[in-house]
C-alpha cells in the first residue's frame, strides 16, 4: 500500500502526523487549532482549515489516515494532484460548515426553550460555562436535556480528517462502483455503491438520534457534511463531463 501512495496523500499523511505528534509536545495547540463554536470567544479563523489536521487519539489518527490513503491514492492517481487536494480540502471545509450549521440550530432551539421557560441570559451564560444555577421548571428532566444541548453545542471542540475523508468515500464510490469493500466487523465484501451510502445514511442516522454505532464523542453531522459535499461536488463535475460530450450541442 505505501509503494502506491500518491505525493499529496504521502504530504497529507506527513502534516497530519506531524500535528498530532504536535498536539502532544504543546497541548496549547489543541485549544488554538481544534474547531470551536463560531459564536465563542475560542474560535479563530483558521479552525476550519486546522482542525482537519487535529485528531484526538492514536486510533483516531490510525483509522484516518489509513482511509486516506486506500482511497486518496486512487483518486489522485486519477485526478492529478491540484484536483484532488481541492476536493479534499473542499469537503474538509464542507463538513466544518455544516457541522457548524447544525451546532447553530442546536444552540439556539435550546437557548429559546429557556429563554421562554423563563431562565435568564445571564443565566444561561452560567449554564454555558458548566456552572449551575438555581431553576424552576415544573419538567426539569426536559430543561437539563435543552441545557445538556446547549452546553454540547456550545463547547464542544470538532477535530479530524474524517469530513474530507467521507468526501473520498463518496467519490471512490462515483468512480468505481463495483470496487468491493470491507469493515472490520462485517468480514464480507460490498460493493462501493452499496457501502458508503449505508455508512453515510448510519452516521444521519447517530446524528440525529443520537444514538451512536461507532462509540461517543463523534461529529456525525460532519462526516455527513463531508460526504454531502463530495456527493455534490462529484455530481457537478459528472454532469459537467456528460456535457461536454453531449451530441446536440
Amino acid at each position: 500500500m505505501m509503494n502506491n501512495m500518491t505525493d499529496t496523500v504521502k504530504q497529507l499523511l506527513i502534516i497530519n502526523v506531524l500535528f498530532f505528534i504536535g498536539s502532544y509536545l504543546v497541548p496549547q495547540a489543541n485549544e488554538l487549532l481544534s474547531l470551536h463554536y463560531f459564536e465563542s470567544d475560542g474560535f479563530k479563523f483558521w479552525q476550519p482549515i486546522t482542525h482537519m489536521f487535529m485528531h484526538g487519539s492514536l486510533m483516531h489518527i490510525f483509522f484516518n489516515m489509513f482511509a486516506l490513503i486506500s482511497f486518496g491514492s486512487a483518486l489522485e492517481h486519477f485526478w492529478g494532484a491540484k484536483k484532488f487536494l481541492f476536493f479534499y480540502l473542499s469537503c474538509g471545509l464542507g463538513a466544518a460548515i455544516i457541522h457548524s450549521g447544525v451546532n447553530y440550530y442546536y444552540f439556539h432551539d435550546a437557548q429559546n426553550f429557556l429563554i421562554q421557560s423563563g431562565v435568564s441570559v445571564q443565566d444561561i451564560q452560567t449554564l454555558i460555562k458548566g456552572d449551575s444555577v438555581n431553576i424552576n421548571a415544573s419538567d426539569t428532566v426536559l430543561l437539563q436535556n435543552y441545557v445538556n444541548q446547549m452546553g454540547d453545542a456550545f463547547n464542544n471542540q470538532a477535530v479530524g480528517a474524517s469530513g474530507a475523508i467521507y468526501g473520498l468515500l463518496v467519490a471512490f464510490a462515483f468512480m468505481f462502483p463495483n470496487a468491493e469493500l470491507m469493515m472490520m466487523f462485517i468480514p464480507v465484501p460490498v460493493k462501493a455503491k452499496y457501502f458508503v451510502p449505508v455508512i453515510v445514511l448510519l452516521d444521519l442516522f447517530s446524528g440525529v438520534t443520537g444514538i451512536s454505532l461507532f462509540g461517543g464523542n463523534i461529529a456525525h453531522f460532519a462526516h455527513v457534511g463531508g460526504a454531502l459535499i463530495g456527493f455534490v461536488m462529484m455530481w457537478y463535475w459528472k454532469k459537467n463531463q456528460f456535457d461536454k460530450n453531449r451530441w446536440d450541442r
